[in-house]
């Protein structure tokens, strides 16, 4: 167990980074507003606060962000974890990626002292769940899994504009992912407008929810966009989902078929959208959920694949 003592980002590459009290970590992406974040492996990097110390020790005079690190912790000598070992800090976690780095252009500071630590002592790693953290919060390397997160996503004009007084479907949903295990991080009203529908779900995604689910807007109905903005912010699809659904659904009644749901992966998260009653909602994400946790799990690196 350690302790986070700084968070540092830069605005722009190639210039120093400077100290922040608290930062948001996006999944896939790195800090908020750190121009090193990126879809790339080397997201975060962290540095020990004992090797600082050791290094100003010999006469180095140096701030927190000087060596173009993203985080210094006390507690842990990072050169000695392992490639894929995962770290967490509250509701964020890191997994290792890169152990130290090549210098090509000695920095500033190894012009001051003929040395740089940070090629040897640094680690790199992508961001698997996002979060806040503060400086002073714990940060220990991670043993369990990832919890089991939800939200849900009512897609509803009535809704929104408070002209229908129960959310009834998402209760519905709030219910079996519950029961199922999940925790709940959100529950939303969004119009029927595709940009809302759009924002919320990079929001969610963002953030490495687990799973998403969106209730309303699948049918035919000129305002039903639901499936549009969830295909727009997916990078993959995830049809047997939807399929299952509707293959279930046809047993109950024939107006199955006219279904536009879809589902599919962003980043580390999975969003299914349901039908927008309550009844459909019960039989679809029933049918469907046993099986969605071993593909979160894959999806979060924490296990292998569906093959038997």
């Amino acid at each position: 167990m350690g302790k986070v003592k700084a968070i540092c980002i830069s605005e722009r590459r190639g210039t120093a980074k400077s100290f922040v009290e608290s930062a948001a970590f996006v999944t896939e992406y790195g800090i908020d507003g750190d121009a090193h974040a990126g879809d790339w492996h080397r997201q975060v990097s962290f540095l020990g606060q004992e090797v600082i110390d050791a290094f100003k020790a010999r006469g180095a005079k140096v701030e927190a962000g000087a060596f173009g690190e993203n985080i210094i912790a006390e507690g842990f000598t990072f050169k000695e974890l392992s490639i894929g070992t995962r770290l967490r800090s509250g509701e964020v976690f890191f997994e290792v990626t890169q152990i130290g780095k090549e210098c090509h252009a000695h920095c500033a500071i190894y012009q001051q002292v003929g040395d740089c630590i940070m090629p040897r002592e640094g680690v790199f790693a992508r961001v698997l769940h996002g979060g806040r953290i503060t400086v002073g919060d714990d940060l220990e390397l991670a043993t369990d899994n990832i919890p089991l997160d939800a939200a849900i996503v009512t897609v509803s004009d009535r809704g929104f504009h408070g002209l229908r007084d129960e959310d009834t479907s998402g209760d519905k949903c709030e219910e079996l992912l519950t029961a199922a295990g999940y925790k709940i991080y959100s529950r939303a009203i969004v119009p029927d407008v595709k940009k809302f529908i759009v924002d919320k779900l990079i929001e969610l995604t963002d953030a490495g929810i687990g799973l998403i689910v969106t209730t309303g807007g699948t049918g035919f109905a000129i305002r039903d966009i639901t499936p549009e903005a969830t295909l727009e912010v997916c990078t993959r699809l995830a049809p047997g989902i939807p399929e299952a659904m509707r293959a279930l659904s046809l047993k109950v009644t024939g107006r199955a078929m006219l279904s536009r749901a879809v589902a599919g992966i962003r980043k580390r998260s999975l969003i299914v959208n349901l039908p927008g009653s309550p009844k459909a909602v019960d039989e679809c994400l029933s049918f469907v959920l046993p099986q969605l946790k071993h593909g979160i799990e894959i999806l979060r690196g924490e296990t292998g694949n569906c093959a038997r």
